[in-house]
């Protein structure tokens, strides 16, 4: 099994849910995705695995959200995944996609992973 977790190791929810994927005897690809922050598209597919709006990826609590100016409407997709790539501090975390399956969990809580690891 193939997963990619776009993880942010200062995050207790992120290390918890790589620590129960390390524990399942898997080694996903690690994207700490605010050095290597994921593109429009790639914010945009996110979403569509999770089977959710763009605007469900946003963590409004984080100061950057709360003080920015410039968000562009909740309902639209593109503009705002292009907000998030330039903002990736909002991004919602840790999401863990498995590819060959199409799909894709936040890890809050943690737990959530088992689904993705048939538990």
């Amino acid at each position: 099994m193939a997963l990619t977790i776009y993880h942010n190791p200062r995050c207790s929810k992120s290390r918890k849910t790589l620590e129960i994927i390390n524990n399942a005897g898997i080694e996903p690809l690690i994207v700490h995705y605010l050095d290597n922050t994921p593109d429009a598209a790639t914010i945009q597919s996110l979403a569509g695995m999770l089977g959710i709006a763009v605007a469900d990826l946003l963590r409004k609590g984080e100061s950057e959200f709360k003080v920015a100016s410039d968000i562009p409407d909740l309902d639209d997709d593109a503009a705002l995944a292009m907000w998030i790539e330039a903002h990736p501090i909002v991004l919602e975390r840790p999401i863990v996609v498995d590819a060959e399956a199409g799909k894709a969990i936040v890890g809050r809580p943690p737990e959530n992973v088992e689904e993705l690891l048939g538990r």
